[in-house]
């Protein structure tokens, strides 16, 4: 089974965006600099590295750079059986399953952002990840320190970052050395996140999130609070609310996937850091980095040679030998023809919804196994609707 992976804050870089201007997939940065009122094509482009630091920068980026890969992704006919992001990249992958809509996403991305960074300014505090040591000494070594620090998050193993106040942490730091620790590195980062110190930033968010009310899907994400697999979405506002001041629980995830059947970790999005930490963890899983278009060629040969038959066929709008895609026509909200059901016979040119004004036409003649994008959920051109099975 194929899990999809999402970054989160620290993997943006400038010109991420460049190689995306003329792809298909880059009409989902105007989309987003419309909801978000900002220049996000400008920001992927053109800002430099302390300007992308910016908390209210690197979010928004990064969430909005790996939905375009994941856009691409999708344009290829593949699907995943789970999702699941480090920190930010929770939002990314509740975007992807439809729990929530792209405008909400980008709307929430947006509002976190900003109360994080205005957290991080009412209450001073930094990260630092500690290497090679036991997640047990690394919790110890915050005790010892008797002080504002906290494990943040639990990435893979010999791999734990902590934070708090820079006093604490740098008193931590010491005693984890002590401890049998390889190294303590410093993270550049403008608050202690997901720590305590976010309190402030989970109660401006709260309101906002309420009001998303994100939806129930079929492909299920993987919170970072539980380490829990969940597709109901009245679960997720309290979720995303408590993940903002509680440690993520990443390595703690990808086991879950893996003891769930998942053999196969695609991150999509700037960087790589969640495929090396994939790695570490799930020691016989397959794993790959989509960033750039480039990638999209390397990601249909990996996926074949994963294939049982090695030959998965992605082409197009094909999935496997005997799948097949229908795509948006247009951006707008889809609302599936309440007729149609799992196993409805599907003929060439049958309606089975609409996106706006816009019919949703079937280019292939089989069996629907089920629609891709949920009743209300916006979706863009050429996005995955449904798919189906021919005879």
């Amino acid at each position: 089974m194929l899990a999809f992976t999402f970054p989160g804050q620290g993997s943006q870089r400038p010109g991420m965006g460049r190689p995306w201007q003329d792809h298909e997939s880059w009409e989902l940065v105007d989309e987003a600099s419309e909801v978000a009122g900002r220049d996000v094509g400008a920001l992927l482009c053109d800002a430099d590295a302390d300007e992308l630091r910016d908390t209210r920068n690197a979010q928004l980026t990064t969430f909005v750079s790996s939905l375009m890969v994941l856009d691409a992704t999708e344009r290829l006919g593949l699907e995943p059986s789970f999702c699941a992001g480090h920190s930010l990249g929770e939002y990314t992958a509740l975007t992807a399953t439809g729990a929530l809509g792209f405008d909400d996403g980008v709307r929430l991305v947006t509002a976190r952002a900003a109360a994080m960074h205005d957290a991080g300014l009412e209450q001073p505090g930094t990260m630092a990840a500690v290497l090679g040591l036991d997640d047990d000494h690394v919790d110890v070594a915050c005790r010892r320190a008797d002080s504002d620090v906290w494990v943040a998050n639990y990435n893979a193993p010999g791999q734990v970052v902590i934070a708090g106040s820079p006093a604490g942490v740098e008193s931590a730091g010491e005693h984890a050395k002590e401890l049998g620790a390889k190294r303590v590195m410093g993270l550049q980062v403008s608050g202690a996140f997901h720590t305590p110190f976010m309190t402030a930033a989970r109660d401006r968010l709260r309101e906002a999130l309420a009001a998303a009310r994100p939806r129930d899907t079929d492909v299920p994400v993987v919170a970072n609070v539980d380490a829990l697999a969940h597709n109901e979405g009245s679960v997720w506002a309290s979720l995303l609310s408590a993940q903002l001041s509680s440690p993520v629980r990443w390595k703690q995830s990808l086991l879950t996937l893996s003891g769930a059947g998942v053999t196969d970790f695609a991150e999509l999005g700037p960087g790589g850091v969640l495929t090396g930490m994939a790695k570490r963890t799930v020691k016989d899983s397959r794993t790959i980095s989509v960033s750039t278009p480039e990638d999209l060629d390397k990601l249909i040969e990996w996926v074949d040679a994963g294939s049982p038959t090695g030959a998965a066929q992605l082409d197009g709008e094909h999935l496997f030998a005997t799948e097949r895609l229908v795509v948006s026509p247009a951006t707008g909200v889809f609302q599936p023809l309440g007729t149609l059901g799992e196993g409805s016979p599907i003929n060439v040119g049958t309606v089975i919804g609409h996106v706006g004004e816009h019919e949703v036409r079937s280019a292939f003649a089989g069996l629907l196994q089920s629609y891709i994008a949920v009743d209300t959920e916006r979706v863009t051109t050429r996005q995955p609707i449904a798919w189906l099975r021919t005879n």
